[in-house]
């Protein structure tokens, strides 16, 4: 049976319906960042991927919150640590608008999969042939609905080795799922990694899916069709259920996580009733 995957509202012009675009709301939100004199990273094509769409969804937020430019950081030195240490396979869950392919330094031999929906991807695909942006490592857009049982077969079609490490990113995906959907693509993930594999993933905390202090923002997303439905104060324990160890949980603000740029105070984990974001890594 297929997890219950967030279902689909109206669509976009261009075929996608809310949750797909959130991919462009995420690229505009990478080039005001590359925009900032301080910034965290740069990526020169963000501001091509989001359209005006895109754009139009930031600037309705009602304040900058630093965590998706603090989140892309991270993200991206943990990604370079692991081609640094080795790995040579590299599959992006819920790619998106994602440029790591065309951004980072790459060493040679570096393979990179962006699963995604079809429309999301052919969109992409097509922007980016308008500035004829080349990636820097091998790159394999691959179209697949989630909810289907055989993309794993269409990544192993595509050239993926389930017998050599990897490193998996599920980046601002998770908290969209119900639970029995989340813990379903944990395991399917941890069926494709070999020992030595990598995965990241970033999730809120319970408390933050139930607090009084973030209602007004949860709302927000419920109204836009992107309600926040997954979130786990232990990531720890979450994920070595699914078979990872060497969990790290780092908190935005915290050191080698935006310290400079995150704007509240970092409270230890041991505090009762504070919303939560977390970034984990951990190893197979």
């Amino acid at each position: 049976m297929s997890p219950p995957w967030p279902g689909s509202r109206a669509q976009d012009g261009n075929g996608l319906d809310p949750l797909a675009l959130t991919a462009r709301w995420t690229a505009a939100a990478r080039a005001r960042e590359t925009g900032r004199e301080d910034r965290l990273f740069e990526d020169p094509l963000a501001e091509l991927l989001a359209g005006e769409e895109g754009r139009m969804l930031l600037e309705a937020e009602p304040q900058d919150n630093p965590y998706l430019a603090i989140r892309t950081r991270w993200f991206d030195d943990w990604l370079r640590q692991a081609t640094d240490d080795g790995i040579r396979q590299v599959v992006i869950v819920a790619a998106g608008m994602d440029t790591r392919a065309f951004r980072l330094p790459w060493p040679p031999g570096v393979w990179l999969w962006e699963l995604d929906r079809p429309a999301l991807l052919r969109l992409k695909d097509d922007l980016l042939a308008e500035v004829a942006a080349r990636p820097r490592c091998r790159r394999i857009p691959l179209g697949a609905d989630l909810a289907e049982d055989v993309w794993e077969d269409f990544l192993t079609t595509a050239g993926f080795r389930p017998d050599r490490p990897s490193a998996w990113l599920l980046e601002g995906l998770l908290c969209y799922l119900e639970a029995p959907g989340a813990e379903d693509l944990l395991d399917r993930v941890g069926g494709l990694a070999a020992p030595g594999s990598r995965l990241g993933v970033d999730l809120p905390s319970r408390e933050l899916l139930r607090s009084e202090w973030t209602r007004p923002y949860l709302r927000r997303l419920e109204e836009a069709g992107t309600p926040w439905r997954f979130g786990h104060d232990r990531p720890e324990e979450l994920l070595e259920a699914h078979g990872w160890h060497r969990v790290r949980v780092v908190q935005p603000g915290q050191e080698g996580a935006g310290t400079e740029r995150w704007p509240w105070p970092v409270l230890p984990r041991s505090v009762p009733g504070v919303p939560r974001y977390f970034l984990v890594a951990a190893v197979r």
